[in-house]
């Protein structure tokens, strides 16, 4: 009867982020981790706006006007800051419960998917539609004629999820593994 032995050599040991990416080059391995940091610092971006407005942190949000001392998240930017073609229908929605619970929810939501780099094809779209959204509030834009940064990332949201930046420094060949996103891919 003979034994084997599985000894740790450099081939069974590598790891598994080596072999995603076999014949990749030192540029093609530093453009990966420029966009998972592109998506990290935009999920940020969104948790921070979340956070803030929660706990009325100080930075855009008071503590007097967070909202679990009962004020609201739409209400004053809604109110006060809408203006072009959409500001009656912005005015409209401003404060209403269902809108706060909507956009708080987005905020958090694609936040945490684009921290972890999971759910990036969902949070790639419902990002950039709040995204555009935002730029309607106050059309025109303050310093260009149309375009500015909402414009910008929101269509930097569509390309990390078409390059699948969640799968390096993140979550998502993880999360493209389990059968509910391998039977329902849009969830990727």
């Amino acid at each position: 009867m003979t034994a084997t032995i599985e000894r740790a050599t450099a081939k069974n040991i590598a790891p598994a982020a080596q072999t995603w990416h076999i014949g990749e080059t030192t540029r093609e391995r530093a453009t990966r981790y420029v966009f998972a940091g592109i998506r990290i610092a935009l999920g940020w971006t969104f948790l921070w706006a979340f956070l803030d407005k929660v706990f009325g942190l100080g930075h855009a949000t008071e503590a007097k006007n967070a909202w679990i001392n009962g004020g609201s998240p739409t209400k004053g930017f809604l109110t006060f800051g809408a203006a072009g073609p959409f500001k009656d229908f912005y005015n409209g929605i401003a404060g209403a419960a269902w809108a706060d619970v909507l956009f708080m929810t987005g905020l958090a939501a694609i936040g945490v998917a684009l921290l972890l780099g999971i759910g990036m094809r969902v949070a790639a779209v419902a990002g950039a539609v709040l995204y555009v959204m935002m730029w309607t509030v106050v059309l025109p834009p303050e310093n260009n004629p149309f375009m500015d940064d909402h414009l910008l990332n929101a269509a930097l949201l569509v390309g990390l999820a078409l390059i699948n930046a969640g799968a390096t420094l993140g979550l998502g060949a993880t999360w493209a593994k389990l059968p509910v996103v391998q039977r329902f891919p849009w969830l990727r």
